[in-house]
């Protein structure tokens, strides 16, 4: 089976958690009846999006694991027969909370979870306060339905997060998203940016992208939604605007092998010149490379 329907919700989130679930719960059960097979929830879809402040009652949003809302998660999968991506605030320990997101297969088995590795920080997302950094790596799912891979918010604009997925086998990249209004740059929307970046990752890769926003006003907060489908070569085939709603968007895996024979990212990488990478400070050059670089020029 090549043709998958991807779907994607796009909701407003309210100061009550219970209501948000449920409201949740019945997009999930609209998209599956418009034939979504595999299903993705916005970033830490439960709640408002708390680290616009800093508070140490927030904690008391994490869940474990075990806890009764991915639990319902895990039996909705099972019930629709769909994979279902779920985005949540995880209790890993004793002070010890990451942005996670929990992977249903179609018979309603966890597959795993992927937690946030780029933990931002920045003006109404303070969110280094309440994520540790990701100790997942980046793995890879294997579902009823195609091979998956997860980035959360922040990593989705980090180009080697989409290479290391891909080149591990993942089809479709997900993203969970939870981006809106810059309150330094109020008149500054980086929606397209958003679009152009994320969806690039398909090019580079030659995969399907998927990135589902909330949306809305919370508190001091607008989230201007956005969520979108993108194919191999980075084209939009399906989005929604600000405002609630949900995506069902057939995709055909064949077409990542016909992108890939086209443009060979792949096969042309030079992972041997790839060390400057690995450094965290910036790159200087010395005296002596700048020497050599003037004797590389053609006149």
């Amino acid at each position: 089976m090549s043709k998958v329907k991807i779907g994607l919700i796009q909701i407003h989130c309210g100061e009550n958690i219970e209501h948000n679930i449920q409201k949740t719960k019945e997009k999930i059960k609209e998209t599956a009846k418009k034939g979504a097979q595999i299903v993705c929830l916005q970033e830490l879809f439960s709640s408002q999006y708390f680290p616009q402040t800093v508070n140490v009652r927030n904690y008391d949003l994490a869940e474990d694991v075990n806890s009764g809302t991915l639990d319902e998660m895990g039996e909705l999968s099972k019930e629709l027969g769909i994979v279902l991506i779920v985005p949540f605030y995880e209790r890993a320990g004793a002070g010890v909370y990451f942005n996670s997101a929990a992977v249903f297969d179609a018979d309603g088995e966890c597959l795993g979870i992927t937690r946030k590795n780029h933990i931002p920080d920045g003006p109404q997302y303070h969110e280094k306060f309440y994520f540790v950094p990701g100790n997942t790596g980046y793995p890879v799912y294997e579902t009823a339905f195609g091979k998956i891979g997860i980035g959360i918010c922040w990593d989705e604009w980090f180009p080697e997060v989409a290479r290391i997925l891909s080149l591990k086998g993942a089809e479709i990249l997900f993203y969970p998203s939870a981006i809106g209004s810059e309150p330094d740059y109020p008149e500054l929307s980086t929606r397209s940016s958003w679009e152009k970046a994320i969806s690039a990752h398909g090019i580079s890769n030659g995969v399907f992208v998927a990135a589902t926003n909330r949306v809305g006003q919370e508190k001091d907060m607008n989230f201007y939604g956005g969520t979108f489908i993108s194919d191999t070569f980075g084209n939009i085939l399906a989005s929604l605007d600000d405002e609630e709603g949900i995506i069902v968007q057939e995709i055909d895996l064949k077409d990542i092998e016909k992108t890939r024979n086209i443009l060979q990212f792949f096969r042309d990488r030079r992972v041997d010149t790839y060390g400057d990478l690995l450094r965290k400070e910036a790159f200087k050059t010395t005296s002596m490379q700048k020497g050599a670089n003037k004797m590389l020029v053609i006149k």
